[in-house]
């Protein structure tokens, strides 16, 4: 059975049809947020950021939220085929102490137990992912407004309610309750355009970088915001996948395309680095896109599914699972539902697994294990393809 699928948007498929894909034609590798389902994504990172990619020289930039923000600032690392094996590790025997009678661990607990593995996995190491000569990272956060300003046991749960109510009416509406905050290695400018939805970039560096980190990670409710990160905006910052569960952004126009950037003066927040993006009068994300793959670059992007869902609160919505002329020269690869169902438990690793597994950590990690052990295949089957391009097994994004 074929475990992977390809998909690309038309752009991308015209590139592909002419030139087959080198490494050379990549400009943006995306990451999504998706917890313990990224998992999978484990070989296609090794073949891509140890063998493939290496054969180019040009600069390409890595957007990643939550896990997918772990991934893509791993893949900055020396020796990044090592530091992926070893993120798989953790990540598969991560333990957690569970109160008496309860099936979760509290937020606290997990907050500070996360905070030491990222100390242990990056520390001493984060000039080699902020000084990397190719790559350039950019982290996404959601940041709180207003009721979500702060992390609060009342205010919080009706600031979500808030943004999950407004979200079902207009996904750029959602920005009353939480603006997308990318930090981004010094100098980088966003690869995607902002118009989209209300966006700030900060500048990302060694004093920064932890939390900006630890924040893409955190789940609301399953972990704390991760308050008052130093060069950003003052409140709490959450786990990007809110704002961009799935990364579906207008990549091939920077953010300084579309609109202007403008310095921060807004409540006397401001700090070293920060760029608010200016989005009044911009033309909407969803029409097409003027830059195709020879100056944009091709996106490709590694994924859990085919479908590019925008944020969190869209996975119930149905009808913005739908491909835009945003993702016009994006390549996805992603496991083949029917190879999915022959894994443990007929499904992907998720974070259910923790409650269905309780404190039988063991059994946990033996099926993911045994998930990422069988993902090799994807890795294999996309190395096959790029040595002999087969435009039939591409289906339309």
């Amino acid at each position: 059975m074929k475990a992977l699928r390809i998909h690309a948007g038309p752009r991308a498929r015209q590139h592909l049809e002419h030139h087959g894909l080198q490494p050379g034609d990549v400009g943006v590798i995306p990451a999504a947020a998706g917890g313990p389902k990224g998992l999978i994504l484990g070989p296609l990172d090794r073949f891509i950021f140890g063998q493939w990619l290496p054969q180019s020289q040009q600069p390409v930039h890595l957007v990643g939220a939550s896990i997918g923000a772990w991934r893509m600032a791993t893949a900055c690392l020396q020796q990044s085929v090592v530091a992926f094996e070893r993120l798989e590790h953790d990540y598969i025997h991560q333990d957690y102490e569970l109160p008496p009678g309860k099936k979760r661990p509290t937020a606290a607990h997990v907050s500070e137990r996360f905070g030491r593995n990222l100390d242990a996995f990056y520390g001493g190491r984060v000039d080699e992912v902020l000084s990397h000569p190719r790559y350039r990272l950019h982290i996404i956060t959601s940041r709180g407004r207003h009721l979500l300003g702060r992390e609060h046991g009342v205010a919080t749960p009706l600031g979500y309610l808030g943004a999950f109510l407004t979200n079902t009416v207009h996904r750029k509406a959602m920005g009353a309750w939480l603006e997308r905050v990318v930090f981004s290695s010094s100098g980088a400018e966003l690869p995607f355009a902002t118009t989209d939805y209300r966006t700030r970039q900060v500048g990302l560096n060694a004093g920064n970088f932890m939390q900006a980190l630890q924040a893409s990670c955190s789940i609301p409710f399953v972990l704390q915001a991760v308050h008052n990160i130093p060069g950003a905006p003052r409140g709490a910052y959450w786990d990007g996948g809110i704002t961009d569960y799935h990364l579906h952004l207008a990549y091939g126009r920077s953010g300084s395309d579309a609109s202007n950037l403008i310095a921060e003066k807004a409540m006397g927040e401001r700090g070293d680095g920060l760029k608010t993006l200016k989005d009044e009068g911009a033309q909407a994300t969803d029409t097409a896109l003027e830059a195709g793959p020879g100056s944009a670059g091709i996106v490709l992007y590694p994924h859990f599914q085919h479908r590019v869902v925008p944020g969190w609160l869209d996975k119930g919505l149905k009808w913005r699972h739908r491909a835009t002329p945003a993702l016009d020269n994006m390549v996805v690869l992603s496991p083949n539902p029917d190879w999915v169902r022959a894994l443990p438990n007929a499904k992907l690793p998720d974070r259910n697994d923790f409650t269905h597994y309780g404190t039988d950590s063991r059994a946990r990690a033996k099926a993911w294990l045994g998930a990422t052990s069988a993902s090799q295949q994807l890795a294999d089957e996309w190395a096959e393809w790029l040595q002999q391009p087969d435009m039939g097994a591409v289906h339309p994004l």
